[in-house]
C-alpha cells in the first residue's frame, strides 16, 4: 500500500444542532469551506496520486477545495460513507434518551458496539471499511493518497491497519478537518500523525 493522508470533513451548516447525522447529506458551511482551504494549503507541496472520498458532499467538497492545483481525479465510495444511524439518525442525544433509552445507557456507557436499530451496526460499518481497504492494496510504496470521510469509518482505517480491537474505535477522537497521517509496509503499518489541527490556528 501507500502513505495515507486521512482527512476528516471540514464543520457543516448544521454541526450546532449537536444531533447525530451519519448518512444524511449535509453541505459544508462556511467554516468548513475556510477549514478545507487551509488543509489545501497545508497539502499544497504533497504529490498526490490518487483520492477517495466517500459519497456524501461534506466529504467531496472538501477533497476538492484540498486538491485544487492537483491533477487528480476524486474517486467516491459509499463504503467510506459515515454510519447509518437509523431511527435515530438527526435526533439530539436528549431525544434518544427519550425514545431509545437502552441505546442512549449504551451510549453512556462506552458500549463499543452500540446498536443504531434500524441502522448499521459496528461489523457493518468495519465490513464496509475492510472492503475499501482492499482498494488500497493496488497502490504503491512511493504514492501518496488522500483519504477524505468521517469519523467513525476513518477510526476503523487507522484500526484495522494498526491491528487495533475496533471495539476501542471510540477512543480514537479525530477532529473536523483533521489531518492524520498513516504509512503502510508489507510489514504493517506506522501512525505518523493522528489528528493534527494546526493548519487551522491563525
Amino acid at each position: 500500500m501507500a502513505r495515507l493522508l486521512l482527512v476528516r470533513h471540514g464543520r457543516t451548516r448544521l454541526h450546532k444542532a449537536d444531533r447525530f447525522w451519519g448518512k444524511t447529506d449535509i453541505a459544508l458551511n462556511d467554516t468548513g469551506i475556510r477549514q478545507a482551504k487551509r488543509l489545501r494549503d497545508r497539502l499544497a507541496s504533497e504529490k498526490i496520486n490518487a483520492v477517495y472520498t466517500s459519497k456524501l458532499s461534506r466529504a467531496v467538497v472538501t477533497a476538492e477545495t484540498i486538491i485544487a492545483g492537483h491533477n487528480v481525479a476524486i474517486r467516491s465510495y459509499t463504503e467510506l460513507n459515515e454510519l447509518n444511524f437509523g431511527y435515530v439518525e438527526g435526533l439530539t442525544f436528549r431525544e434518544i434518551s427519550r425514545l431509545h433509552p437502552e441505546l442512549a445507557e449504551e451510549l453512556v456507557n462506552w458500549n463499543p458496539r452500540p446498536t443504531f436499530p434500524g441502522g448499521e451496526s459496528l461489523a457493518d460499518l468495519n465490513a464496509r471499511v475492510q472492503n475499501f481497504l482492499k482498494k488500497l492494496e493496488k497502490h504503491g510504496p512511493r504514492e501518496t493518497v488522500l483519504i477524505v470521510a468521517h469519523a467513525g469509518p476513518l477510526r476503523l482505517i487507522i484500526s484495522n491497519l494498526l491491528g487495533i480491537d475496533i471495539d476501542s474505535w471510540r477512543k480514537i477522537y479525530l477532529d473536523l478537518a483533521s489531518l492524520s497521517i498513516v504509512e503502510t509496509f508489507p510489514q504493517g503499518a506506522i501512525l505518523r500523525l493522528l489528528n493534527d489541527t494546526s493548519h487551522l490556528k491563525p
